[in-house]
């Protein structure tokens, strides 16, 4: 069921940002502020009454961190974290997150994670959080940079680093990850590892060639090991053997 207003609690050990946070959750209408708490273990006794629907969550904070927490729960609300470190997105993601605000948080900021949060809940019986969202950050470049899943053409897996070809431009974004821990952060219904080394958007596949997919001049070859369940996808939308 959809609830009308998703009832809010903000986990946060700074009182600065525990205000600023509570004075966006008033000033929007979709929310509803069911209490604010200082650490973890503060919050895991507003989570013993099933209340709450989403959840702001800092992750450095002292005795248990935002991301300790979340895992700790048997079945937790959903989560958006805040935190000033960069770094932690992509663990975010591991952990189910609806979003990730990097402090100093705008409103705009959080009114767009907010609108991801309603969305995840007005589309029912979802198989994990990644369905949900629409892109994903990853880090290149020393920075934080957000990839839509609709821009993946195909993404290719070197030792340590992984390869986003991504459609429109020839410049690879190289990101530090394995292939393991991102396919399990890409959704299943629209991305397929058929590789080894390589994952392909399922949307862009528009010509196969003796078990190798095509995209532009680049051949992706179909493995043995994933070629079975390439084959299933294929009968599915193609309609054909190859």
């Amino acid at each position: 069921m959809i609830p009308m207003n998703l009832r809010c609690l903000i986990v946060d050990d700074e009182p600065l940002a525990l205000d600023l946070l509570e004075g966006y959750v008033e000033k929007t209408p979709s929310l509803t502020l069911v209490g604010r708490c200082s650490s973890a273990f503060q919050a895991m006794k507003m989570l013993e009454k099933p209340e709450v629907d989403l959840m702001f969550l800092d992750i450095q904070m002292p005795g248990l961190t935002g991301m300790e927490f979340v895992r700790s729960l048997k079945d937790p609300p959903k989560v958006i974290f805040t935190t000033a470190f960069e770094q932690y997105a992509l663990e975010g993601f591991k952990a189910d997150a609806i979003d990730y605000l990097l402090k100093p948080i705008s409103y705009p900021e959080f009114l767009t994670a907010v609108n991801k949060a309603k969305r995840w809940f007005e589309v029912p019986e979802k198989t994990n959080a990644s369905e949900s969202r629409n892109s994903i950050f990853v880090k290149a470049d020393y920075k934080l940079v957000q990839i839509e899943f609709k821009n993946i053409l195909y993404i290719e897996g070197l030792k340590d680093y992984v390869k986003f070809f991504l459609e429109g431009t020839d410049k690879p974004v190289l990101s530090l990850m394995s292939m393991k821990s991102l396919e399990e952060n890409l959704p299943e219904t629209r991305f397929m590892r058929v590789h080894r080394s390589f994952i392909v958007n399922l949307d862009k596949i528009t010509t196969i060639e003796r078990n190798r997919i095509v995209f532009g001049k680049e051949y992706i070859p179909v493995s043995d090991n994933y070629k079975e369940k390439f084959q299933q996808f294929v009968n599915e939308r193609f309609f054909f053997f190859f």
